[in-house]
């Protein structure tokens, strides 16, 4: 079995429970709270920079053109994905100007940039796959679970469980089976990632509690 299919493997039941966690049954239902995703919009764009920010030094970092070429390729696919944050932030009013992070955005791409300064590739790339793996995963599972015809959240879905964004997710795995060096801090890297995207959802989920009941 490769290292990526060892990770995921191993961390899925974290991906799991993202999956039935109400945030994101909220956006296949299409009852999640506006003021969660609009506060999950805003964060996840300012995440999204700093995940690009890691592809790019783990690019600078690549000793060969191959993986070069693939990291700066995978970064290019998060700037894609920040166009799509963009019209989400224009149709729900959120300015993604204007926003901080909060604590736990904060300690997911700290956690990301640190690990991309400070470590060989192989572990960057183990650090920044389960975002992408976890992310096609919902995208397919929600759409087989079926999407409400009436879910202002439906193209997040058509989104992250298209063919393109599963490429995405499969490119960047290639990178860790090819460049993974050190076993043990690709598993550490994963499942601290992992905890993040859980911790990620949950944030959004308490926030748009929060604001909906001060409305």
């Amino acid at each position: 079995m490769t290292l990526s299919a060892t990770l995921w493997q191993t961390y899925q039941p974290l991906a799991d429970a993202c999956l039935q966690h109400p945030f994101v049954q909220g956006i296949a239902s299409g009852v999640l709270p506006t003021e969660a995703f609009r506060f999950y919009v805003g964060q996840d764009a300012y995440f999204l920079q700093a995940f690009a920010r890691a592809y790019s030094i783990a690019a600078a970092k690549s000793q060969d053109w191959s993986s070069f070429c693939a990291f700066h390729e995978l970064a290019g696919g998060v700037i894609e994905e920040l166009t799509l944050h963009e019209q989400y932030a224009a149709r729900w009013s959120v300015d993604l100007h204007a926003l901080s992070p909060a604590t736990a955005t904060r300690r997911y791409t700290d956690f990301l940039l640190a690990t991309a300064w400070s470590e060989e590739v192989g572990v960057t790339a183990a650090a920044m796959a389960p975002c992408m793996r976890l992310y096609a995963y919902l995208g397919r599972r929600l759409a087989e679970q079926g999407v409400a015809a009436d879910s202002p959240y439906a193209e997040w879905v058509g989104a992250y469980g298209s063919p393109e964004f599963e490429a995405l997710a499969r490119r960047l795995e290639s990178l860790v089976d090819g460049l993974g060096r050190n076993a043990d801090a690709a598993h550490r890297a994963y499942a601290y990632a992992m905890q993040c995207e859980y911790d990620f959802f949950q944030m959004a989920w308490e926030a748009g509690a929060h604001e909906g009941g001060a409305r």
